[in-house]
């Protein structure tokens, strides 16, 4: 349970990191960059997969590039669902929300190695 908490709060950290560094992406408060990426979890383990299946076909033709646009839709989504996380006005924004959500996935990959279990 510790790790947990200590991964969400990471999470958050990382999301007000993205937001310093993409003009378009705001976030008011770390308090809110915690509940955006709890409920980023949410979104990820439960919509995710139905996007993904739905997609297979586009990732296929692609050669799994259109996982960067189901990054994106996940992401905006998690910001439409929270009262103080923008991303900027749609379709102007898509490069900048494809480059943040797709920069978040490997901070949640490098704070996952850091904090899971050494065997």
């Amino acid at each position: 349970m510790f790790r947990w908490i200590i991964r969400l709060l990471l999470n958050g950290a990382a999301l007000l990191f993205i937001s310093w560094l993409f003009q378009s992406i705001q976030v008011t408060g770390y308090g809110v960059a915690v509940l955006a990426a709890f409920i980023l979890g949410i979104v990820n383990t439960l919509i995710r997969p139905i996007l993904h299946f739905f997609t297979t076909p586009f990732r296929w033709l692609t050669l799994g590039l259109f996982w960067f646009v189901v990054n994106a839709i996940t992401f905006a989504l998690t910001a439409y669902l929270i009262e103080g996380f923008e991303v900027g006005p749609w379709p102007d924004s898509f490069i900048t929300t494809v480059l943040a959500a797709a920069l978040m996935s490997l901070f949640g990959w490098c704070i996952e190695q850091i904090t899971s279990k050494s065997e």
